[in-house]
């Protein structure tokens, strides 16, 4: 499906298997639309029910998410959790649908870690109150999501880079508006680093999540770490130059 679409993706089309949506900006574009992707549909003999589509709608569930105008928001049906299940498989299902939604919770490796640190391997079980403190936090975080914004291409982005001993975080935003977070734990090698490795890593790590977005275009970035600010000067280059070869082959 994507190859007969191929033209027409991350223009105005998005494909899943065998489910088409469609968007557009204005009445007269999704007009258009419809019509290219009607014919495309008809020219290779491919065939839609009728009744299992919607047409010129402004809200639309797709993929765990509800979509519309005002951006893109978690669809609340699919995060309906009950009490934790205190066991590996539990915890192992619980990530994976919090996971699956990361990019609208700040912080999400952090919250997530002591849950995250039952899954490692010769590790005892052990449902500490800091595991029910992190369940609750992510389920609070998973109901109470914001509605994230569209990416525009056309619009300069800002990257908000953070950097601790308990993890990575970034922000991507456009005109003060969120169009998702980004985190994950350190990994041992990176336990060692220095602040000012931390926070580079940070950013590299920014710019590798969101690589689609922000490739060929114009991006501020922001870091509370003010000695990366002469990353480029000529008496810096070299060690940070090393310094980004060494953190990017570790991500």
């Amino acid at each position: 499906m994507n190859s007969v679409f191929m033209e027409y993706l991350d223009k105005f089309v998005v494909i899943f298997i065998d489910d088409i949506l469609i968007y557009s900006k204005t009445e007269e574009e999704h007009e258009e639309h419809l019509r290219l992707v009607l014919q495309k549909l008809r020219e290779h003999k491919l065939y839609a029910k009728f009744s299992k589509c919607d047409f010129w709608i402004e809200e639309v569930k797709f993929l765990g998410h509800v979509i519309s105008n005002g951006g893109i928001a978690v669809d609340q049906s699919k995060c309906e959790i009950g009490r934790s299940r205190e066991d590996v498989k539990g915890i192992g299902s619980f990530l994976g649908l919090a996971g699956y939604y990361r990019r609208f919770i700040e912080g999400f490796s952090k919250i997530a870690k002591p849950m995250t640190a039952l899954l490692e391997k010769n590790i005892k079980f052990q449902w500490t109150s800091a595991c029910q403190k992190a369940f609750e936090e992510l389920k609070k975080r998973l109901t109470t999501a914001p509605v994230l914004t569209f990416p525009d291409m056309h619009k300069p982005f800002s990257v908000y880079c953070d950097a601790s001993r308990l993890g990575l975080g970034c922000v991507l935003m456009q005109e003060g508006k969120v169009i998702a977070y980004a985190s994950r734990q350190l990994r041992d090698h990176e336990k060692n680093y220095p602040t000012h490795d931390l926070e580079l890593a940070a950013v590299v790590h920014a710019l590798k999540v969101w690589r689609h977005y922000l490739f060929g275009q114009k991006c501020d970035i922001y870091t509370d770490h003010k000695s990366l600010k002469y990353i480029f000067t000529r008496d810096r280059v070299k060690y940070e130059a090393k310094t980004m070869v060494r953190i990017n082959q570790g991500l």
